[in-house]
């Protein structure tokens, strides 16, 4: 994080806006559309508010993960789509759940080396449009094909052939290195860490309760973009993804969903499958400033980590929060404002006691003492992954924008964003409030 533009001064990146269409439960509101039609609706909803013209960015970035092959490069078609003018590149990263997350480093990186002034970083997923494909044996025999000319080719085509060739491929939620899916893992993690069934329901009703009161007392509201959904083209203007009127009483009575019959993990205590796209507007500081643009929030140091997916897959917090932290000497106590991904109540539950552990600090972190407790009053304050849905190409944007505007709503000055992520990653990046 030192690079100098060519006067000697530093390049500073700050967030200018951020927003992300409604979040909507897979198989909902955005049931018909491509994940290209969520990114093109975030995009054009963030432009159509933004104070720059969409021909003055100089690169578009979104992640996605369950790719379209048709819209391989999503962020391109999408902005594109949204009216962006042809001359501006875009490009589409993937890193899991934290793949908009790299959309704003990316944008962080590429203005601090003095490569861009303005850049739109976002991200877009579908789960009610997943790629389902046929089985390899009949892929190949399909590409076979192609070469056959005369009637005794295709004849060929049926032999060595079963029915079982013939049944859909539907991709597995699991890690390609392990076979194991997230679900599987948090059981197992969370019965290491020692976290009950009952603390992860309580956790999940939080969320879920604090999801609904931000709503009724419209804070999420200026993150919102109000999406117009063809071809009918109603607007949605709000998440259903929470469950205002769950209860632990509801909650216990839900089976798990992973391990059984003793798992502690549930569809109840765990982030659902969701549609949703955000984007965002990332400037250099002087040059919003000279065109009387005032920034939301610097973005400050950020990092990267990964462990072994096999025992530690969503324990990537736990291990980039100190790093994040050592990088700007300071503590957990100077942080106003907490943002963490909820992909399960036992996974965020097993990241705070692990950073609140002198065992996993002396034993992980090569540390003499605990990084420390997260204050509750100061944490995922407006719902989390678990109740506001979790488009793992989307989420990473929504946590910086949430973050950003509860600095302002709290008038707080430092916030701390965190995600794990597929594969044993991690990421955390530390935000400043802008105060002109």
């Amino acid at each position: 994080m030192t690079d100098q533009s060519t006067n000697g001064s530093q390049l500073e990146a700050v967030i200018v806006d951020g927003g992300r269409i409604p979040f909507q439960r897979s198989g909902t509101g955005y049931n018909d559309l491509m994940a290209y039609d969520l990114g093109r609706l975030a995009v054009e909803g963030i432009i159509s508010r933004a104070p720059i013209d969409g021909g003055n960015l100089d690169r578009v970035i979104m992640g996605t993960v369950i790719q379209d092959v048709n819209t391989s490069n999503v962020a391109r078609e999408s902005a594109l789509g949204a009216g962006i003018p042809n001359h501006v590149p875009a490009h589409t990263v993937t890193q899991a759940c934290i793949s908009s997350n790299q959309a704003v480093t990316s944008a962080i990186n590429l203005i601090k080396a003095g490569q861009a002034k303005a850049v739109l970083a976002g991200g877009t997923e579908t789960m009610s449009d997943i790629p389902i494909r046929f089985r390899k044996t009949f892929r190949q025999k399909l590409l076979e094909a192609r070469k056959y000319k005369s009637i005794s080719d295709f004849l060929k085509f049926f032999k060595g052939l079963r029915p079982s060739h013939l049944l859909p491929e539907i991709p597995a939620i699991a890690e390609f290195s392990t076979g194991e899916t997230m679900g599987e893992s948090c059981d197992r993690m969370a019965a290491h860490f020692g976290i009950s069934r009952q603390e992860q329901d309580e956790y999940a009703l939080r969320s879920h309760q604090l999801a609904a009161k931000a709503t009724k007392e419209g804070w999420l509201d200026p993150e919102l973009l109000p999406a117009a959904v063809p071809p009918d083209f109603d607007t949605i203007e709000h998440d259903n993804t929470f469950r205002e009127d769950t209860s632990m009483e509801k909650l216990e009575k839900l089976s798990p969903a992973f391990i059984k019959p003793h798992g502690t993990i549930t569809a109840g205590n765990s982030s659902a499958f969701t549609d949703g796209a955000s984007a965002s507007l990332i400037m250099e500081k002087e040059t919003a400033l000279q065109q009387g643009i005032t920034p939301k929030a610097y973005l400050r140091a950020y990092t990267y980590v990964a462990q072994d997916p096999e025992d530690e897959l969503l324990l990537g917090p736990a291990y980039a929060v100190p790093k994040v932290l050592d990088a700007m000497d300071l503590q957990l106590s100077d942080i106003d404002v907490f943002e963490f991904h909820e992909a399960f109540a036992g996974q965020i539950l097993t990241v705070l006691k692990a950073l609140n552990s002198d065992t996993f600090a002396k034993e992980k972190l090569d540390r003499d003492q605990k990084v420390g407790e997260i204050p509750m009053d100061t944490f995922n304050c407006w719902g989390g992954s678990l109740s506001l849905g979790h488009p793992f190409g989307a989420t990473g944007v929504r946590l910086v924008t949430t973050a950003a505007n509860r600095l302002h709503h709290e008038d707080g000055e430092l916030a701390l964003v965190a995600a794990c992520a597929a594969g044993g990653q991690g990421h955390a990046i530390v935000l400043e409030r802008f105060d002109g």
